[in-house]
């Protein structure tokens, strides 16, 4: 249950045995079946999740009612609304299950409990912050200056899986186009 995890976090920082079995005593291991919203716009995130197995969504709903995709989480991602859990505001977005999931979570109580007793961690969440920030600037840059073909090839370069695990309307939401689009754009791309 926590290989996949303690290899995430080796690849930042080493711990003792100790100090690795403290880190998994204070996960929380949680079944999720698909299409359960872990959180919802309005609510105040109090988790933050390492996914085990599995494939979440983070979307909001905008001023037309439509939802935006924001993230797709899959195994060896986080997901969370870090402002929200960080500054215990209300948070803006949902975050939904779109298979079964296995996840590890932490609370702000449990994190802090972790950081407390593990402080090498810090450096793990730290990292793993900075990472989440360097792949929203890049997609804010490409959404910005990139077509929509360029968009989607970026996307299924760099989350080969994703495409077969998720409805192509999500997609295409968080490619910021339409489905028929995204239809006529992966069309085009098969016969290249």
């Amino acid at each position: 249950m926590f290989q996949n995890i303690n290899n995430y976090v080796s690849k930042s920082i080493s711990l003792s045995a100790d100090e690795l079995a403290y880190f998994n005593a204070i996960l929380e291991y949680r079944t999720v079946p698909k299409k359960t919203k872990l959180l919802q716009a309005g609510d105040i995130c109090n988790f933050e999740a390492y996914v085990n197995k599995g494939c979440i969504r983070e979307y909001y709903i905008d001023s037309n009612g439509q939802e935006v995709t924001l993230q797709f989480a899959i195994e060896d991602w986080w997901v969370s609304d870090i402002t929200s859990f960080q500054d215990q505001t209300i948070s803006n977005m949902y975050i939904e299950t779109l298979e079964d999931c296995e996840l590890l979570v932490l609370s702000r109580n449990s994190k802090e409990k972790l950081l407390a007793g593990v402080p090498k961690l810090e450096r793990m969440f730290r990292l793993m912050i900075q990472r989440h920030l360097t792949v929203i600037q890049s997609r804010l840059f490409k959404t910005i200056s990139n077509t929509a073909i360029e968009k989607y090839l970026e996307f299924i370069k760099r989350y080969p899986t994703i495409p077969q695990r998720v409805p192509q309307h999500y997609i295409a939401s968080y490619l910021g186009i339409s489905p028929e689009f995204l239809s006529k754009l992966r069309t085009k791309h098969l016969k290249k």
